[in-house]
């Protein structure tokens, strides 16, 4: 499920050249039409948050991959930009519902298994994006358009994913009681709820980071470092690679290294090698920095998402919908900052606000209690095995 959800959306990508000039848009209003799919994503997840603990994530997954599948095909369909904001408005919703309710899932199994997972899942996310990627280049040089492509390309993902989707398992609620999904009142419950909000501060700050470097990496390195386009393009993609090799390896780094200590190294490393890079100001030096921001990241989503469902007495599917929301958020104000930023001073001077948010990521994540807490032992429902150690 988390390679198809990669996989399907960043096969898109290589068409929005063509998508822009087909609708006749301008660069400003291209950037305005590209909010449809996060802004859709936020809508859902607050959606999911209140369905999730009636409907289980079973059922949410499924109606989210169907949703997924279905309406991106649409988007190559649209004639102007008012209908593709909407078309990719419903995209995007059916993206974020699958979105939280797959990560819901994912702590629902690595409970069962009681084993590290959450990295290799989403690791498996950015291979599919990888993948997704060229398959979108290798359909553009083909011919193919947009709705060809996403029919081709979607219809086996629903029948494959569709029909593993029956192996899936019952979401654990509150307490315990799959049939309790009500959080626990009182002080308590407030503390738990600052929990989550702490934790969606961090995926605020992760996924800005995230953003900010999707979108800036390739125009740094073109527009100010005068990189030829070849070594621009490789900026993202030295990025997205550090980022799939940690992840790929976090399932036995976490398992074998306390969450905090480990996330809080990863973080420290990512923000040191990118603000290296970027005083160095050197095309290497860049696109090196842009590795380690991406080893440094990598794990920080699916780590937070991890201890979100793992906090108690707070229901898995809203806790994991809050921390997701916080970091779409990210994501979509990323960019926008570092552009405004851009604008007052310089782009080089901008980008200073990743290392710095990134620093405060390894800060945050070595010191938060609950991410003390999320260790595998802490997702079983066994009471003799919540100890609360850290590694296996």
């Amino acid at each position: 499920m988390f390679f198809v959800h990669g996989f399907l959306f960043a096969s898109w990508t290589a068409h929005i050249p063509e998508l822009k000039h087909h609708l006749g848009l301008s660069d400003g209003r291209l950037g305005l039409a590209l909010l449809g799919a996060p802004l859709g994503s936020v809508l859902a997840i607050v959606v999911a948050a209140r369905l999730l603990p009636i409907a289980g994530s079973r059922r949410m997954v499924r109606l989210g991959l169907l949703g997924y599948c279905a309406s991106g095909p649409f988007i190559g369909l649209t004639g102007s930009l008012n209908t593709f904001f909407l078309t990719f408005l419903l995209w995007g919703f059916c993206q974020g519902t699958l979105d939280v309710s797959m990560n819901t899932q994912a702590i629902t199994v690595e409970r069962f298994s009681g084993r590290v997972l959450m990295p290799g899942f989403h690791g498996s996310w950015s291979t599919g994006a990888l993948i997704g990627a060229v398959v979108g280049a290798a359909a553009v040089g083909l011919g193919l358009s947009l709705s060809e492509q996403l029919l081709v390309l979607a219809a086996p993902c629903l029948l494959v994913v569709g029909w593993l989707t029956t192996r899936m398992i019952p979401d654990r609620r509150v307490g315990g009681d799959p049939e309790c999904s009500k959080e626990m009142p009182g002080a308590r419950g407030g503390l738990l709820r600052s929990a989550v909000i702490g934790l969606g501060g961090i995926a605020f700050a992760g996924m800005l980071c995230e953003g900010a470097a999707a979108d800036w990496s390739a125009v740094y390195l073109r527009n100010s470092l005068h990189a030829v386009p070849v070594v621009a393009g490789l900026a993202y993609a030295a990025y997205a690679l550090a980022m799939v090799i940690v992840r790929l390896s976090g399932n036995r780094l976490f398992t074998r290294f306390a969450v905090h200590r480990l996330l809080s190294l990863l973080a420290a490393i990512g923000a040191l090698g990118f603000a290296a890079g970027l005083v160095i100001a050197r095309p290497v030096s860049l696109l090196v920095g842009f590795a380690f921001l991406g080893a440094g990241l990598a794990s920080v989503v699916p780590m937070i998402l991890r201890a979100a469902g793992a906090v108690d007495n707070v229901d898995t599917g809203r806790a994991v919908a809050a921390v997701a929301g916080c970091g779409w958020a990210g994501f979509v104000v990323g960019p926008v900052v570092i552009g405004e930023l851009a604008s007052a001073t310089t782009l080089h001077i901008a980008l200073f606000v990743i290392p710095v948010l990134t620093g405060t990521v390894a800060v945050t994540t070595g010191t938060a209690k609950v991410l003390r807490r999320a260790t595998p032992s802490a997702h079983t429902s066994e009471p003799a095995v919540r100890t609360g150690r850290s590694g296996a």
